[in-house]
């Protein structure tokens, strides 16, 4: 990134990836990140803020894949406990991830 112009020390990331200062904004910060990264600047510096649909899948599938693991780790860890209660910690992590329409069979 110093080759291109725009040094990036660790606070700087910091401030890019919490997007708490103008630097979130800047756009030939943003043009040599995504060279730096190999995809279109256009994605970085578009302010309509449409996210691709290759971008949205993957997200996506991030999502489902981190649930997936939470639901295991869940699994692992409270196995003793009545299918009512975990039924209720289910409705409870539903409402506040705002997905309250599950059947509680996934």
């Amino acid at each position: 990134m110093a080759q291109r112009g725009t040094p990036l020390s660790r606070s700087r990331w910091a401030y890019m990836r919490s997007g708490d200062s103008s630097l979130a904004t800047d756009a030939a910060l943003l043009r040599n990140l995504a060279e730096f990264f190999g995809v279109d600047s256009n994605y970085l510096l578009d302010e309509t803020n449409e996210v691709p649909d290759l971008v949205d899948a993957q997200l996506q599938l991030l999502r489902t894949m981190r649930e997936a693991r939470v639901r295991n780790f869940a699994a692992r860890q409270l196995q003793g406990i009545s299918p009512e209660t975990l039924v209720q910690l289910r409705k409870v992590i539903d409402e506040r991830l705002g997905g309250g329409g599950h059947d509680g069979r996934s």
